[in-house]
């Protein structure tokens, strides 16, 4: 079962939707514990199991000179140790290069076949259309990451001809039922989650990812203050912490084939 509390327009329905199996599409090791940490925490919680897709290794982030040689190994260290700290303990990695991410048929076909071999009831990944109201949501890798997962999702993974020699491999057309987004712009965000149980987690996640963070303390400020923003945003109790998704039925009761 799945945790959340929706917004008034919000199309996912959190004491109902039965939620056994999610899959995480992010760009770089650290998006998805900035973005859904505390939701996934809820979810491992309940005992849904949480698949990682990091699409790039990373290796063009972080601060200091002395950790070029070693990064790619380093954020796949800190990714590993910060999904256990949220129940996850299943990580894959396209090894796309940092910065260099590209929705190309490529990807999208990776993203199918995973989508088609874990078969998740929730595929999420980083939003595809720019934020300009805080740009830094709006990393080329973060765009592309969102465009290469929407393609696969419609309407690659449930088209039996599209890449068939996955069909022919074993890996069935599957009918996805959602799609959340993070990173979203603001105007599109429409399903709020509490996570107020679960921002220690969280923040202990993403201490983790340290080579990425030369202000912790102000770090930790300024996701604690959008946290509670995101809570006010949504209607919540006051102190109420909440991570906020744009979410989208792909597959569901009024769904007609090929609309």
């Amino acid at each position: 079962m799945t945790s959340g509390v929706p917004s008034a327009k919000s199309p996912f329905n959190a004491s109902t939707e039965r939620v056994e199996r999610v899959l995480c599409f992010t760009a770089h090791p650290d998006d998805i514990d900035f973005g859904a940490a505390g939701t996934i925490a809820a979810w491992t919680a309940a005992g849904v199991q949480v698949t990682y897709c990091i699409m790039t290794d990373g290796d063009a982030g972080g601060f200091d000179p002395v950790d070029r040689e070693r990064i790619i190994e380093l954020r796949a260290t800190e990714q590993q140790r910060a999904a256990e700290l949220v129940g996850v303990d299943d990580i894959r990695y396209l090894h796309e290069h940092d910065g260099y991410l590209e929705p190309t048929h490529n990807v999208i076909k990776q993203v199918v076949k995973l989508i088609r071999e874990i078969r998740p009831d929730i595929v999420l990944t980083m939003h595809p259309e720019r934020n300009w109201d805080r740009l830094q949501k709006s990393h080329p890798d973060h765009l592309a990451a969102g465009e290469a997962v929407t393609r696969a999702v419609y309407p690659a993974v449930e088209n039996p001809f599209a890449y068939p020699e996955l069909a022919e491999a074993g890996l069935a057309a599957y009918k996805l039922p959602w799609l959340w987004f993070i990173s979203s712009p603001a105007d599109r965000e429409n399903h709020f989650v509490d996570v107020t149980k679960h921002v220690d987690a969280k923040l202990d996640a993403i201490r983790i990812h340290a080579s990425q963070h030369p202000d912790i303390e102000g770090m930790e400020r300024v996701v604690r203050g959008m946290l509670m923003a995101n809570g006010a945003r949504a209607g919540l109790p006051a102190g109420t912490s909440a991570e906020s998704f744009h979410v989208v039925s792909v597959n569901g009761s009024s769904t007609i084939a090929g609309f």
